[in-house]
């Protein structure tokens, strides 16, 4: 991967993943900095990491190459505003965005260049597990498209989209997705508690299945999830009762239903920010 000079403004929980991840695939310390006005969060991030650390957002821009924007979104204008009144210049910088519901359009007014790669990660990020998508407008060349990928992979799997709305698409399939999955462990751990289980008991049941499911998936790929599924379902048993039960209440359209809902609102957001 190329290791440009890499300013990292905002230093929320996303950055530090990234970060480490980087660190972790060689990526030196000393090309990275991160800006954040809490001088707790960069402290810690330099002792863990010995990356730059600065509370001026002007003087990492300057220094930097290539500038991931990770600033809450509600925070992202008056932040590119502020930068702008100050006399930062992004003329050449490659900007990597990690907001959500920002379009890449938005953010060329906001910034005024032209040359911005948009992503959206998830939570497992954290772990080095994520899912990450990414969008570029076609006049984005390759290198800088490989940087922002190769970024991403250092906290886990990456998948473009050909066009922006994907991003939001991505949203629903894997952005906000980690917390289906825990509503549904939640459930099943309550009922679980009903059964006679401590909590402590049935949260381990849970999310051990959960943990061995999700891993028996990654280590299949050449068999369909449908197929996974008949593997465990045994004709007259236990879990076909359940599946069947699944089936009747609607399922499969109650999630349809609910993706649909997080693309729309996600689509709301692009209109509000």
């Amino acid at each position: 991967m190329e290791k440009r000079k890499l300013a990292f403004i905002g230093a929320g929980n996303m950055s530090r993943s990234l970060i480490s991840g980087l660190i972790q695939s060689g990526y030196p310390a000393t090309a990275i900095m991160a800006t954040n006005p809490s001088s707790e969060k960069l402290e810690r991030l330099a002792a863990d990491f010995g990356i730059h650390i600065s509370q001026d957002n002007t003087q990492a821009t300057e220094w930097a190459q290539a500038i991931v924007l990770a600033v809450k979104p509600q925070m992202m204008a008056n932040m590119l505003a502020e930068l702008q009144a100050q006399g930062a210049s992004l003329d050449g910088k490659l900007l990597i965005s990690i907001a959500a519901g920002i379009s890449v359009s938005r953010l060329e007014q906001m910034t005024g260049q032209q040359s911005i790669i948009r992503t959206m990660p998830n939570t497992p990020s954290l772990l080095g597990l994520g899912m990450t998508g990414l969008y570029a407008r076609p006049h984005i060349e390759q290198s800088e498209r490989d940087y922002a990928e190769h970024m991403m992979q250092a906290v886990g799997k990456t998948l473009w989209v050909s066009d922006e709305d994907g991003i939001n698409q991505v949203i629903a399939a894997a952005g906000s997705a980690p917390a289906y999955f825990f509503l549904f462990m939640e459930a099943m751990a309550a009922q679980a508690l009903q059964s006679g289980f401590s909590e402590q008991e049935a949260r381990l049941l849970v999310q051990q299945t959960a943990l061995g499911a999700a891993n028996m998936v990654a280590a299949n790929p050449d068999i369909s999830l449908s197929e996974l599924r008949a593997q465990v379902t045994s004709k007259g048993g236990t879990t076909a009762e359940a599946i069947r039960h699944f089936q009747e209440q609607g399922l499969a359209q109650l999630v349809a239903n609910a993706m649909t809902a997080a693309v729309t609102r996600a689509r709301e957001l692009e209109t509000q920010l």
